[in-house]
């Protein structure tokens, strides 16, 4: 594939901590419009690599590439910027304000470039008020929308961090994890969350349940020991020899 196809890309990239290699050489693309899963054992390298492709870490080597143009050198807060919205492993929700409060500041911050003045009551920004409102419903979050984060099961927090993460209006969505923690039928939620979104977004996600991953992704990369093993279709995925020898040592 050309790779100004890719929506994001990683070429040629090594992160090193000192002497420790994280990931060398790794070449991955994740093509627009599509569900990718991240799979693979721990200490693969995934959320490393989710840091570097959001520019939380700087890249020892090679480049990141966003819709083909080199964004190797920008800032975290660039890249969102640019259209990357990312929700991390732990929640990073506010526990005391709403769902509504929420989702209305990381829409001002993204509207307002951070500036200050948020503070204000919620209801002088009359329009990002309303927008905030109708993503939760959008989202079959409207029950909720004056419940305090804290009030809520976690499965409930991790769907409102993900809203929180559409209300900066990313054409890319990294998810690192998010089902982590969660019960089975919690995890069923956010699946199906996700499953539902997946059509408006580029969609990245790291995650460990195979069920989830063999169920909604559309395209399926594994890593192991900072190294692109295997990429392909669930099916291919699921008949990979590679990847059973990375998880089973079969």
């Amino acid at each position: 594939m050309n790779p100004a196809a890719y929506a994001y890309e990683a070429r040629a990239v090594t992160k090193k901590f000192g002497a420790n290699v994280v990931i060398e050489d790794l070449n991955i693309g994740f093509e627009p419009g599509m569900l990718h899963s991240i799979l693979g054992p721990n200490g693969a390298g995934k959320t490393t690599l989710f840091n570097l492709l959001t520019r939380d870490l700087p890249v020892s080597a090679g480049e990141i590439l966003l819709n083909g143009v080199p964004v190797t050198r920008l800032k975290p807060h660039q890249i969102a910027r640019r259209g990357v919205g990312r929700s991390y492993q732990i929640s990073s929700v506010y526990l005391e304000l709403t769902f509504l409060e929420n989702v209305w500041l990381a829409a001002y911050r993204a509207r307002h470039g951070g500036r200050m003045g948020w503070w204000r009551r919620v209801g002088s920004y009359g329009d990002i008020k309303r927008e905030a409102g109708e993503l939760l419903h959008q989202l079959g979050l409207g029950q909720y929308e004056h419940t305090p984060a804290g009030a809520v099961s976690y499965g409930d927090q991790r769907l409102l961090e993900i809203a929180v993460t559409l209300a900066t209006r990313p054409a890319i969505l990294l998810l690192d994890e998010p089902t982590a923690g969660l019960s089975q039928r919690e995890t069923e939620r956010v699946k199906d969350f996700i499953a539902a979104i997946k059509p408006d977004y580029t969609i990245i996600m790291i995650e460990h349940k195979m069920n989830v991953v063999m169920e909604i992704s559309d395209r399926i990369h594994v890593m192991s020991r900072g190294a692109l093993i295997a990429a392909g279709t669930a099916e291919e995925i699921s008949h990979n020899q590679a990847v059973h020898a990375a998880y089973f040592g079969l």
